[in-house]
């Protein structure tokens, strides 16, 4: 079985390289240039008056993170038209530049929302061939926000009618509103093959009349899969992003919330349960992660006392569920994490249970990615064949999924290393700098190379 280009990246728990994900950011971007009239926003209520124009930028981009989806999916719900929904919530973007130098509202979110919306009723009252349908498409007075629309637009993109790479790929740029760039780095893609993907998704969507809704009981399971995978992916496009930031809290948060509404949605099923174990558990390590000077400090060095022991407790509860009720792939990749957060220490790793979850997983999803964090693990197990381990890694060199994947060479140089061979090892982490565009990654791989 190949790879699947959608395929997400999970985090290896191993001390060769435990922080495999790859984030971006989506700074906002005046895609179309067209400014509406739609004024100041209702919801502004009182803000910060004159303020100095890096501060707005600051403000917008803020703003951009953490509101993104959520404007768009209320656009959506309105329009029920993806480009007019995203064309209308960059605009309003791009009105914040213009008029948040005035006053900064108290509520950004609700400005955004509140301005996109009216840009698109003018939009689609301009539309002569759409005002009939318009009394269909206008909610109830008051009605501007719903706590489900991010999820509605999750499975709006993941809909059957949609090949898997572009559900995931749409997803991604709507979801979290990045750019096509971004979107073929977290995907291992090019950006012309990402590009390609988003927009024959939004096509198929437009000519099928695919309706903007959270699907009924008998249509949930054939949608769950897709909806999970791209969860996963938010989650891990915040873990690691891309630029001088470790992590994008706001990435990984709208992950974990929308995991929560999916469990919520379907609470029999193992994998929601799952998913939301698996993130939470990687959650509660987060202030762990990052030194007090702010350098990357991996799962074997982590001062355990610093983990979220609350939230991490919940996730521990709700893997050791989803496990005892199946073994699906994100069952699986909780165990992993399940058996490293109750572990005392990284030296106390039952490694051989490691490998044994990886060998699962490579039975009912044989991806390259498991593959590399299988062998990862088998390199810490007492005893390895750290020759054997390598042979596999040199390998996994020929898999197109990996050719861009900091991990794999990061991967090498540490069984180089251990085998004595330091400058192949130094080259290999020379090849993982050239890789990574995390800035804490390529400091703390920095450090690796010279101490070869």
């Amino acid at each position: 079985m190949t790879e699947p280009p959608s395929t997400p990246r999970s985090t290896p728990a191993t001390g060769v390289w435990e922080e495999a994900s790859e984030g971006v950011r989506a700074p906002a971007d005046d895609r179309d240039g067209r400014p509406g009239e739609a004024g100041t926003a209702d919801t502004a209520g009182a803000g910060v008056a004159g303020v100095d124009v890096r501060l707005v930028v600051a403000a917008v981009e803020r703003a951009h993170r953490e509101s993104w989806s959520s404007v768009l999916a209320s656009v959506v719900r309105l329009t029920r038209d993806l480009d007019l929904a995203e064309d209308c919530t960059q605009d309003a973007f791009v009105q914040a530049l213009r008029n948040w130098p005035d006053e900064i509202p108290a509520n950004p979110g609700g400005w955004l929302t509140t301005v996109a919306r009216r840009l698109a009723l003018d939009r689609l009252r301009r539309e002569t061939t759409l005002r009939r349908k318009l009394p269909l498409l206008i909610e109830e007075p008051g009605e501007v926000e719903h706590p489900t629309d991010p999820l509605r637009l999750v499975f709006t993109c993941c809909h059957p009618a949609l090949a898997q790479e572009s559900q995931v790929a749409l997803t991604l740029r709507l979801i979290c509103g990045l750019t096509t760039r971004e979107v073929a780095a977290g995907l291992l893609i090019s950006e012309s093959t990402a590009a390609a993907r988003i927009t024959r998704a939004k096509k198929k969507i437009a000519a099928a009349g695919i309706p903007y809704r959270i699907p009924a009981d008998d249509e949930l399971p054939a949608r769950l899969d897709a909806v999970l995978t791209v969860v996963h992916l938010v989650y891990t496009a915040g873990h690691v992003a891309a630029g001088p930031e470790l992590t994008r809290t706001d990435l990984t948060g709208r992950a974990i919330e929308l995991a929560r509404l999916l469990q919520r949605l379907m609470p029999t099923e193992t994998e929601p349960e799952a998913l939301l174990g698996l993130l939470l558990m990687n959650e509660a390590r987060g202030d762990a992660r990052m030194s007090a000077d702010g350098e990357l400090v991996l799962l074997a060095d982590q001062d355990r006392s610093r983990w979220d022991v609350k939230m991490l407790a919940e996730g521990v509860s709700r893997a050791t569920a989803a496990l005892l009720s199946g073994q699906g792939r994100f069952a699986l990749q909780a165990a992993v994490a399940g058996l490293h957060v109750t572990s005392p220490s990284w030296e106390r790793t039952d490694w051989q249970q490691v490998v044994r979850m990886y060998d699962a997983m490579m039975v009912s999803w044989p991806t390259p990615i498991v593959a590399l964090n299988r062998a990862a693990a088998r390199s810490l197990v007492p005893g390895a064949d750290l020759a054997a381990v390598l042979a596999e890694l040199d390998a996994l060199g020929n898999e197109p999924a990996l050719r861009s994947y900091a991990y794999l060479p990061a991967a090498r140089a540490d069984v180089l290393a251990r085998l004595g061979r330091q400058a192949e090892a130094a080259d290999a982490y020379g090849e993982a700098v050239a890789l990574t565009t995390n800035e804490a990654e390529r400091r703390f791989l920095e450090r690796r190379r010279a101490s070869q």
